[in-house]
């Protein structure tokens, strides 16, 4: 049997959409010019800590010199009479130099986590900026646990690369460069010697980046799992529901094999490339004895050569210098290669589209000069925008022959569902009071989605006083849309800051005002701390009917002029069901008011009732005009409330009216 079902089935639960999650590498050009322009609004600073970096990294090669000259021609010179006065300078800049550089590269350290903070500060705030203006069709498609890993794994995952690789680079290039040409100064063919191997370390370097690139993105991918789990089962709702099926030992086998699987990574991410760097270490570590060999083997054929023993010092020195720096910069190029996995997570949601933005010549609207007439205009809609339905090419919907059978002929169960919407028009006055019933899945929930605009239509319109709702600014919108949904969402913070998050601005005589006209003024002085009360998480300390109530004191105190009701009773029992309903009967005196309903009370109750089947609207009227005309209304009405006998067994209770309450409520569902 069918019935009228809430909507939150059928179309709605279709609409993740597979394009709304990234899709595809970004190109490694477009990713490092992204990656750099993180850096252009601090483009003055890091100026300036780069030519500390200049500064710092030449520096070093000075001591190196000192040395020759200090063997040379202070301690063993020519004459063989120790230079006492040439030793002393000597001696004093070989202290003074790494005194001041180490000055530097404090402030040089500073600076440069002052920078990186700031840019890792810029990208989360861009981040969480964008995904704030994603439409819901990309959150009912992604794990909330993915967009968290999103904000801190991987943006916390490229803290050292933002904050020192830059310069890490710099400097270690300044210094390979400097000390090369300190060591061809003093021979050319031991720098020759240092130097064959390095190319087979460039190529290992490259695969060994490669591997830590991939094994990063597959860590990645594992992090967010885990946060995807945690968030799931460890919150109120998946903790209750893994005790209620006692799925606990499932829950925990489910969190182990993951966490195994990210210690495994973890373990290669940190073993890729350490092979090659413990064959440099070696290497480095034994190379200033070949130097001493290579340099005797010459001495030994050729005791002119040019090599003296403060060349042969100063050289080793340069050599260990040397060696450093092609370390780092293959260390830092593996680092590079992981991190632009990371960057490459972050940029695809960057690159994402928004859904809903406000056009050129959007406009603010006054609330307070707002009729609060909904118009549907020719509506069609669908949630997979990529879907392919019967579109001719100008858009629209083919009818062959008459459209009222055409429209039959969509409503077949049969038929396949292309649209969730299909050519809908309807119309709620200034202060009416419309019911949207019809079959579970039936569309009901996707109007009240897009009359706020958090989809757009795919074809048509949703005017608001004849104006299209996409030429209104979405914030503007906003101040005069509401809506009070069945599943209540509740901050984990107080009544307080629960109430102000509809009017920051608010008075306490403001919010006193409306939790009394919401009924739950007394509720909450009965608290422990009152207004300063913490809820919970998702309001678990407040039962459902408190939830409920406190959401439309929220709503009273936003004050809209257009208010949705996705049927906020349908859940409760009979006592807090009376107690909504009554906190509703002044928040929506004088309001234009369309719901999606579940009960009786509600349709009896509406000014209009709009009937869509299928995602088509099929009649509207009044209740009795429905009736007589012995259609889907009828139909469902006689098989749900026995031909009106509920309304006659039903003598006590409350029935919303746009301003009255009158007898009798009853469930859709019997």
């Amino acid at each position: 049997m069918r019935d009228f079902g809430h909507g939150h089935g059928g179309s709605w639960l279709r609409t993740a959409r597979a394009n709304d999650k990234p899709t595809g590498a970004i190109p490694r050009d477009r990713l490092i010019r992204e990656t750099a322009r993180l850096f252009t609004p601090h483009r003055w600073l890091v100026g300036f800590v780069g030519g500390l970096v200049l500064v710092t990294a030449a520096a070093g090669v000075i001591n190196p010199l000192l040395i020759k000259v200090g063997f040379d021609k202070a301690l063993f010179p020519p004459s063989h009479h120790v230079n006492l006065p040439l030793l002393y300078l000597i001696v004093g800049l070989m202290v003074a130099i790494p005194i001041v550089t180490g000055a530097l590269g404090v402030v040089q350290t500073y600076l440069t986590n002052r920078v990186g903070q700031r840019v890792m500060e810029d990208l989360r705030n861009r981040l969480y900026t964008h995904l704030q203006g994603m439409s819901l069709r990309f959150f009912t498609g992604t794990r909330t646990g993915e967009i968290q890993s999103r904000l801190t794994n991987d943006v916390g995952g490229i803290q050292n690369v933002v904050s020192d690789t830059a310069t890490g680079l710099l400097s270690n290039v300044v210094t390979l460069v400097s000390t090369l040409v300190a060591m061809l100064i003093l021979s050319w063919q031991l720098t020759a010697l240092s130097l064959a191997i390095t190319p087979v370390f460039v190529l290992y370097t490259y695969r060994a980046g490669k591997l830590r690139r991939d094994v990063t993105m597959q860590a990645q991918k594992s992090k967010a799992e885990m946060s995807a789990i945690t968030e799931e089962t460890l919150s109120v709702n998946g903790m209750l529901l893994s005790k209620v099926f006692g799925r606990r030992r499932d829950d925990r086998a489910r969190f182990h094999s993951e966490n195994h699987r990210l210690a495994d990574l973890a373990i290669q991410q940190a073993m890729a490339g350490r092979t090659l760097f413990g064959v440099i270490g070696a290497f480095f570590s034994a190379a200033p004895a070949f130097i001493y060999l290579i340099a005797g083997l010459v001495l030994a054929h050729d005791p002119t050569a040019g090599i003296s023993p403060g060349t042969i010092v100063a050289f080793t020195t340069l050599q260990s210098r040397l060696f450093f720096p092609i370390g780092s910069l293959l260390s830092t190029s593996i680092e590079i290669q992981a991190s632009m996995a990371l960057f490459e997570r972050i940029f695809e949601y960057l690159h994402m589209p928004h859904d809903i933005t406000d056009r050129d010549d959007a406009v603010t609207v006054d609330p307070g000069s707002v009729q609060g007439d909904v118009r549907l205009d020719h509506v069609w809609f669908r949630y997979d925008r990529n879907a392919s339905g019967p579109l001719d090419t100008d858009g629209s919907v083919p009818l062959n022959g008459d459209s009222t059978s055409a429209r039959a002929e969509l409503s077949r169960e049969e038929a396949p569902r292309a649209w969730a919407l299909n050519d809908v028009s309807l119309e709620v006055r200034p202060g009416q009071l419309a019911a949207i019933v019809g079959p579970s899945g039936a569309g009901k929930t996707t109007i009240s989605y897009l009359i706020p605009r958090l989809y757009d239509v795919t074809r048509g319109g949703v005017l608001l006083d004849g104006r299209d709702i996409r030429d209104i600014k979405v914030d503007s919108l906003a101040d005069i849309i509401s809506m009070v949904t069945q599943e209540t969402y509740l901050f984990h913070a107080s009544v307080r800051r629960n109430l102000l998050y509809a009017k920051p601005d608010a008075t306490q005589e403001e919010m006193e005002d409306a939790a009394k006209a919401a009924f739950i003024h007394d509720r909450i002085m009965e608290l422990d701390q009152g207004y300063d009360t913490v809820v919970g998480e998702r309001g678990y300390r407040m039962s459902g009917g408190e939830k409920q109530r406190l959401a439309i004191a929220r709503v009273v105190l936003k004050s809209p002029r257009v208010l949705i009701l996705d049927e906020a009773t349908s859940a409760l029992d009979t006592t807090s069901e009376r107690l909504v309903q009554a906190a509703l009967t002044p928040l929506m005196a004088g309001r234009t008011t369309i719901a999606i309903a579940h009960r009786l009370s509600t349709i009896l109750a509406a000014d209009v009732i709009f009937v869509i089947d299928r995602g088509v609207l099929v009649e509207q009227g009044t209740h009795s005009e429905l009736l007589q005309r012995g259609g889907l209304y009828a139909q469902l009405y006689n098989e749900q409330f026995r031909g009106g006998q509920v309304e006659a067994e039903c003598e006590d209770g409350l029935v919303l009216t746009s301003g009255a309450v009158v007898p009798a409520a009853a469930e859709i569902t019997p």
